[in-house]
């Protein structure tokens, strides 16, 4: 009876470890994407991606020093896919909302943790909680303006939903895989290979000392340091409750906005703030 208790206890800490992990990582994504906004207008959002990802890959392969040839092909098969995932989100989200509004890009982008969080249920009232996500941040999102779809536009955002969904997949199998951070480091390198011809064609190749130095500061916040505590947190917790725990990135942004922007909270905001943060908990309960 004991070591049951014991194994329940350190099973709840893991989670709640996790769920700040979580938390910490979405923080990171949105003052990362607060601060980008100068380089992403003056440099481009692929040239800035394809930096970010290649100064995040350098700096973790400094600090991790991974062992490449004593990695077996399902480890670089599994590296290869996450980090072809992690470029092909990230480069299809920002065709996304040049086409279309942020908002309506980010509520088709959701439908990727969405369906992994569908997908993990194990009972049928599960289902409660990532249609509980949903509404919230479709409500998040919707400023109550119309919204006028570009088909292309649209696709990609499906793109970039699909990404999101398999490097959700992918980054709890890499994480099982490797030691430490190794398999974050090669999936980052990866990533950064298939997003150079696009960051190259961009800028034609030329490339500002200045945007190199803000670059690095950057690839710490998004996606280094997003990108270690999510492997970090789908160690200890399940890829469903992961994926409603993302749910509350578009609240979080929604709250630092009101408190740093000053930006006005609408009383459906308000409404999609808590049903999130239920969903959350209560995904995260259901452990």
């Amino acid at each position: 009876m004991a070591t049951d208790s014991n194994n329940a206890s350190a099973t709840t800490a893991g989670i709640a470890v996790a769920s700040l992990m979580a938390v910490g990582s979405m923080t990171s994504v949105q003052l990362g994407a607060a601060l980008s906004t100068p380089t992403l207008e003056s440099f481009g959002p692929m040239g800035t991606t394809w930096l970010r990802l290649a100064w995040a890959a350098l700096l973790l392969a400094l600090i991790t020093r991974p062992r490449i040839l004593s990695y077996s092909w399902p480890h670089w098969r599994g590296a290869i896919l996450l980090g072809a995932a992690m470029a092909g989100m990230t480069l299809c989200y920002f065709q996304a909302v040049i086409r279309i509004p942020l908002g309506l890009a980010t509520a088709i982008d959701f439908l990727g943790p969405l369906g992994v969080a569908a997908f993990g249920m194990r009972r049928a009232w599960h289902a409660v909680w990532p249609v509980l996500a949903l509404v919230g941040v479709v409500l998040l999102v919707h400023d109550g303006s119309d919204w006028t779809v570009d088909p292309v536009g649209a696709l990609f955002a499906l793109g970039a939903a699909c990404g999101w969904a398999t490097y959700i997949l992918l980054m709890k199998r890499v994480g099982q895989a490797f030691t430490g951070l190794q398999g974050l480091t090669m999936s980052l390198a990866v990533a950064a290979v298939v997003a150079t011809p696009w960051g190259l064609a961009e800028n034609g190749g030329q490339i500002p000392l200045p945007v190199l130095g803000i670059t690095i500061g950057l690839a710490i916040l998004v996606p280094l340091l997003p990108y270690a505590l999510e492997m970090m947190a789908l160690r200890r917790m399940s890829t469903r409750a992961f994926g409603i725990l993302m749910s509350a990135e578009p609240a979080l942004g929604t709250l630092v906005g009101f408190a740093v922007l000053g930006q006005a909270l609408s009383p459906a905001q308000l409404a999609g703030i808590a049903l999130v943060v239920v969903a959350s908990l209560g995904a995260v309960a259901g452990e």
